[in-house]
């Protein structure tokens, strides 16, 4: 067993409510990603069959649980007597938009870290907390999402793993494709995919330990979680903020729109327009408009933005 691994497992057995299932489906996602992602697009040739299995199990545990309307059944909670809507798979891998300032404040802690309860931020009902040991130690892996098309966008290597014990159990297993970088070399990489058009996610999953450990730069033509967001598993939360138009500066080029990787811009009547609802604050449109007339704007009905340090400064931390 690599020190890493065992690394990881200890931190498992400190981590409340974790269990050695929830280990061994940590270490499956994160020492086989490639395999893992691409059978969830649906790339590999075997997700058809394992698709099928895992319908075919959760049928099993279905059988004599009621349903409502075809949903799933709630799950009562005997202790206090509340009925929970039930855990989706949303629930327990999933990403928050962070635009390109909060991003790169993510890659800017030097201080071990603990943060939880953190759902009026990340609004699911799993894997919320940031729990960051050594966050200067990163690793910037080739992502698993582009690996896995058939043309993927480049470069490959923008998924950065953040902190321990994820990034040395990714360096330990994927030498090849994984490397050590400094907090500014991942600030570059951000500031780059930025400039691509490429969306920042703060990811977290419940197999690695419920918390946050890595920032994905995604495009919406290889990122299989933007793509299960807009074919309606809702995986990825708002940044908390909405793209607003300023009409006066607004030229009616058109520019923006085609640039937006949640299409929420279009052009009516020669002035863009944004669906607050399609929305997801990413920023991508504000560098790109000529006039400048696009900006970010806090929108609380969208939840609260993963700023870190201000979340630190709240906590007394900084």
């Amino acid at each position: 067993m690599k020190p890493s691994t065992r690394m990881f497992y200890r931190e498992g057995r400190r981590t409340p409510g974790y269990s050695r299932f929830d280990f061994l489906h940590g270490y499956v996602y994160g020492r086989w990603p490639y395999l893992y992602i691409g059978i969830g697009t649906g790339e590999h040739r075997l997700s058809g069959l394992v698709r099928g299995i895992i319908a075919f199990i959760g049928w099993i545990l279905r059988l004599g649980k009621p349903t409502v309307a075809g949903k799933a059944p709630s799950r009562p909670d005997f202790s206090t007597g509340e009925v929970h809507q039930p855990v989706t798979f949303a629930d327990t891998y999933h990403g928050k938009v962070v635009p390109l300032v909060a991003a790169t404040q993510l890659v800017r802690i030097d201080r071990d870290l603990r943060l939880i309860n953190l759902e009026h931020i990340i609004p699911y009902a799993k894997a919320r907390d940031i729990v960051m040991h050594d966050p200067d130690h990163i690793v910037v892996l080739e992502c698993p999402c582009r690996a896995a098309r058939p043309n993927p966008c480049l470069p490959l290597d923008v998924c950065l793993i953040v902190g321990e014990p994820f990034a040395s159990f990714v360096l330990d297993h994927h030498p090849r494709r994984a490397r050590f970088i400094s907090s500014q070399e991942a600030v570059d990489i951000l500031r780059q995919e930025d400039e691509r058009g490429h969306v920042h996610h703060a990811f977290f999953k419940d197999a690695m330990l419920g918390r946050f450990y890595a920032i994905c730069n995604c495009c919406s033509c290889c990122c299989g979680a933007m793509q299960a967001h807009q074919h309606g598993t809702p995986m990825l939360a708002s940044s908390g903020y909405v793209a607003r138009v300023d009409a006066d500066l607004c030229s009616g080029c058109g520019t923006c729109v085609p640039a937006c990787p949640f299409e929420a811009l279009s052009l009516e009547e020669g002035q863009s327009q944004v669906s607050t609802e399609r929305c997801m604050g990413c920023g991508i449109c504000t560098s790109r408009c000529p006039n400048q007339a696009l900006s970010l704007a806090v929108f609380p009905a969208k939840g609260e933005s993963l700023e870190i340090f201000a979340i630190m400064e709240a906590a007394g931390l900084r």
